[in-house]
């Protein structure tokens, strides 16, 4: 497991991108995609107000700041990693990654188009670590809000844990 980060910028459309892995969420979403009861992309308000992700069987959506391009890392480690002190807001949550491939979207950028990794096969803890930083050096769409660096730390887990906010950004944000 290598720990070099896939850094990427996505076009976080709505503000948002999405780490999913395609082939069982995409099994899940033909059974439930017309669930009224069923918040989409798993944004309930709690998740776009407080953790800043919706949460998905076998998909995360980062909430991000902006509705622009957005720079994002994503690390592969055998285990937990420290957690980042200049973050803003780090939430923790639980992947289910079977197929061991995730792929890389938003609402503009399909997921064939967007950056992919392999990752080990079964649960991950994914950390999701909002990082104060500089407009990124590509013409953006000239959104509002703050620009972050989004972090993504996944590790292999062998078992559930629930949703954790382990430092709380400002609460109402991005607005």
């Amino acid at each position: 497991m290598g720990e070099t980060p896939l850094k990427f910028l996505i076009d976080a459309d709505h503000g948002q991108f999405y780490v999913q892995d395609l082939e069982p969420f995409d099994a899940w979403m033909a059974e439930h995609a017309t669930d009224p009861d069923l918040p989409p992309a798993g944004w309930t308000e709690e998740a776009v107000q407080v953790h800043r992700i919706g949460l998905e069987p076998h998909s995360i959506s980062v909430g991000t700041a902006r509705d622009d391009m957005v720079e994002s890392h994503i690390t592969v480690h055998a285990s937990a990693p420290m957690t980042e002190p200049t973050a803003e807001h780090i939430v923790e949550a639980d992947l289910d990654a079977s197929t061991g491939r995730l792929a890389v979207s938003s609402p503009a950028i399909l997921p064939v188009d967007g950056p992919s990794l392999t990752v080990p096969c079964g649960l991950l803890r994914v950390r999701v670590s909002y990082l104060p930083s500089e407009p990124p050096a590509v013409d953006t769409n000239g959104g509002r809000g703050d620009h972050f660096l989004y972090q993504i730390d996944l590790w292999p887990t062998d078992h559930a844990r629930q949703l954790a906010v382990l430092k709380q950004g400002p609460i109402p944000w991005a607005g």
